[in-house]
């Protein structure tokens, strides 16, 4: 008879993840001392140690806890895959779920996309990520999520793509920058200024391909992988940047204003939509996730993010 349980087994992956009790605690939303029981029940019950506790640096995975973290993470995404067949069968949408977001814009849009689900379906019980696209593609690939909301970035063959919003490019600046009061700037008239460049894989090639495609170089001024900082730093003059979702206030985190101008000329938009790994749209949940999603944006739900409905 076993002696653990499914729900011991997600908290010790999420351990083995995050690397930390407390971490592991705010992802899944369950107390530490809980999580912390459960690594005790397990360990005790599979008699060897999962984790070396180092006092300064969190939990590291023993050779061991390697090996059995992998298989804990097969065994949930089998009792994952029971749910779905269960689902199917019952046509009801339950059990956990698990949400991919790129994090460029996982503030503006995620926790809307995920309260109105859970409401709708509260049977589900959503678990998410917020990882650039290159960590999308692989938490795919491997099963640890089953979608992922983010744009339509070098997608590869095997993984399948259902685009929502058209999201054309804009330039962000202080209200200082020489540009700021114009309605539209163009990539020529960007190329001569500082920029702060939101470094992030393949995000930071899809800018930087406006400036290859007239054959020029942009100066960049300084370059960064966090949202917020990039904001704050196009405010305080450091230079403009490039994105393709609206904030929802024209004031950096550090409380100054910014401009969002559109870009003219022939700049590629980005497709914000839902990827998932080919064949999943199968599953019960994955299917009802996609429905509202599209929902979401025919009720005119994600407009102060700005760019076209495209369902």
């Amino acid at each position: 008879m076993l002696r653990y349980t499914l729900r011991q087994l997600e908290y010790f992956v999420a351990v083995g993840e995050t690397g930390s009790i407390a971490r592991a605690s705010e992802r899944i939303n369950v107390s530490s001392p809980s999580i912390s029981a459960a690594i005790a029940q397990l360990e005790k019950e599979f008699g060897l140690p999962l984790f070396v506790r180092q006092h300064a640096h969190g939990l590291s995975l023993t050779q061991g806890g390697r090996l059995m973290m992998e298989q804990a993470r097969r065994a949930l995404r089998e009792a994952g895959a029971l749910m779905d067949i269960a689902g199917d069968i019952s046509g009801l949408v339950r059990g956990p779920f698990s949400v991919g977001c790129l994090l460029t814009f996982a503030q503006l849009v995620l926790p809307t996309l995920r309260r109105g689900f859970e409401a709708q379906y509260p049977d589900v019980r959503i678990r998410q990520s917020e990882l650039n696209q290159v960590e999308l593609f692989s938490a795919l690939r491997r099963s640890e999520i089953d979608v992922a909301l983010t744009y339509d970035l070098d997608v590869p063959a095997d993984l399948q793509f259902t685009a929502l919003l058209r999201l054309p490019p804009f330039a962000l600046m202080g209200t200082g920058h020489p540009l700021a009061d114009r309605e539209k700037v163009s990539i020529d008239e960007l190329k001569d200024h500082p920029m702060v460049l939101l470094d992030l894989p393949l995000s930071a090639d899809y800018f930087l391909s406006f400036f290859d495609a007239l054959g020029v170089k942009p100066i960049i001024a300084e370059r960064t992988r966090d949202m917020a900082v990039m904001r704050s730093l196009v405010a305080n003059d450091f230079g403009y940047s490039i994105a393709n979702v609206r904030p929802f206030s024209e004031i950096s985190p550090d409380g100054n204003p910014i401009r969002c101008v559109p870009i003219s000329g022939l700049v590629r938009p980005m497709r914000m939509g839902l990827l998932t790994a080919q064949d999943a749209d199968r599953s019960n949940a994955v299917r009802a996730f996609i429905e509202y999603g599209k929902e979401l944006v025919r009720s005119g739900r994600l407009n102060r993010i700005g760019g076209e409905a495209l369902v």
